[in-house]
């Protein structure tokens, strides 16, 4: 009788269709992944195209973001394409110019936790034995940490400068990055040519930035454009909770100032919907640039992921025969 596919059955078809299975480290693996993956486009594109309009906002910002030029909660125009704030300030302007501290964060944010949570586990995979016990188990004290309390902690003893926020929202996101490294570094270091290399001799730093740096490279980057979604998101939520930066405006300041300004009571969705949905749209893209990446590192994730064209059920003529 007719049965489901399974994950496995599903990861050994496509792997005989050619896809790149857990071999990480190939040369042209983001253009291979880009080429293969459609999501994989079409998030890249709307990242580059937001990254392009924060580059330009100077340019692209028809008014000033620091002048009065209209009135307050102003509806959408031909003059004022997304209304004014509470303060009569251009909401077009704003969100242009908020684009830049929300992917300074995030992107910022990211390279932190890469190279915490990537020398961590590739020192605690490689070398193994006391330093792996200890760099885990430091591991585990971040991860129990509350977040929200260690962002106040920090906010109320260092200040809520831009660069406080990036490091704290960095050392937060680290220990996943740490220990998915480290797991795939203990499989790179036990493979032939890592054995062979170290028996003629090749010492600790060659084999390490030689041979299983190159090889965890792909899947340390796909992880880190994941967290790049992660940290986007924390600095809206903890900026719109009155944690962030107050001299500098972000998407979360645009939707904190919006709840102050009592937007909702007046009816003023364009002071709050906009800089929502540039926040949804920005997740959601470096999410499918993600999720693409690991799809190609690893085709068993595919079943994982919420995706009905994933999903087929098997032809059953050689099994009514064998019945």
């Amino acid at each position: 009788m007719s049965h489901v596919t399974t994950s496995a059955d599903l990861a050994s078809d496509e792997a005989v269709e050619g896809s790149p299975g857990l071999t990480p480290g190939r040369r042209g693996f983001i253009a291979n992944t880009l080429r293969s993956q459609p999501q994989a486009i079409i998030g890249l594109t709307v990242v580059v195209v937001i990254i392009l309009i924060a580059i330009f906002a100077p340019v692209i910002a028809p008014y000033s973001i620091h002048e009065k030029t209209g009135g307050i909660y102003e509806a959408p125009s031909s003059s004022h394409w997304l209304g004014t704030d509470d303060g009569g300030v251009d909401m077009f302007s704003l969100l242009v110019h908020g684009s830049r501290v929300s992917l300074e964060v995030g992107f910022a944010a990211a390279f932190v936790a890469m190279v915490i949570g990537g020398t961590v586990g590739i020192a605690s995979g490689f070398f193994g034995g006391w330093l792996d016990v200890l760099l885990m188990r430091i591991t585990d004290i971040f991860l129990v940490l509350p977040d929200l309390v260690l962002i106040i902690v920090v906010a109320a003893i260092f200040g809520r400068h831009l660069i406080n926020i990036i490091l704290i929202i960095g050392i937060i996101y680290w220990t996943s990055t740490a220990r998915l490294i480290r797991a795939q570094v203990k499989s790179v270091r036990e493979r032939v040519y890592v054995k062979r290399a170290q028996s003629i001799g090749a010492g600790g730093n060659r084999l390490v930035f030689k041979h299983v740096l190159p090889q965890v490279a792909p899947l340390l980057i796909a992880n880190t454009v994941l967290t790049i979604a992660l940290a986007i998101f924390l600095e809206t939520y903890i900026t719109f909770l009155g944690l962030g930066d107050p001299s500098l405006v972000s998407w979360g300041k645009l939707i904190e100032n919006s709840f102050l300004g009592n937007a909702v009571l007046n009816n003023a969705w364009w002071a709050v919907v906009p800089p929502g949905v540039a926040v949804t749209i920005l997740i959601l893209a470096c999410t499918m640039v993600g999720q693409a990446m690991e799809d190609a590192l690893n085709p068993r994730l595919r079943v994982g992921h919420l995706a009905v064209r994933r999903f087929r059920l098997r032809p059953l003529h050689g099994q009514l025969g064998a019945e």
